[in-house]
């Protein structure tokens, strides 16, 4: 199903990453987070291309379509 997005223990701790690089799915979406468009990361990168960006964002919902997350209000 993911083709671009590989995760080895011997690189980066075992981060899901880019297929033949050392750059992470999560470090892909704080790029994103940030304000930067496809293109700004592209410039940047130029080992990526655009069906990596697709691709580590299709990982991220994915690995995230099952998490149920808890709100919890703090109070003094």
């Amino acid at each position: 199903m993911f083709t671009r997005i590989v995760s080895d223990s011997a690189v980066l701790g075992g981060k899901p990453c880019v297929k033949g690089t050392r750059i992470s799915v999560e470090f892909i979406l704080e790029l994103f987070a940030s304000g930067a468009t496809h293109e700004q990361i592209l410039c940047a990168y130029p080992q990526l291309t655009g069906e990596d960006l697709e691709e580590a964002l299709r990982y991220a919902a994915r690995f995230l379509e099952n998490e149920s997350f808890r709100v919890a209000e703090v109070t003094g």
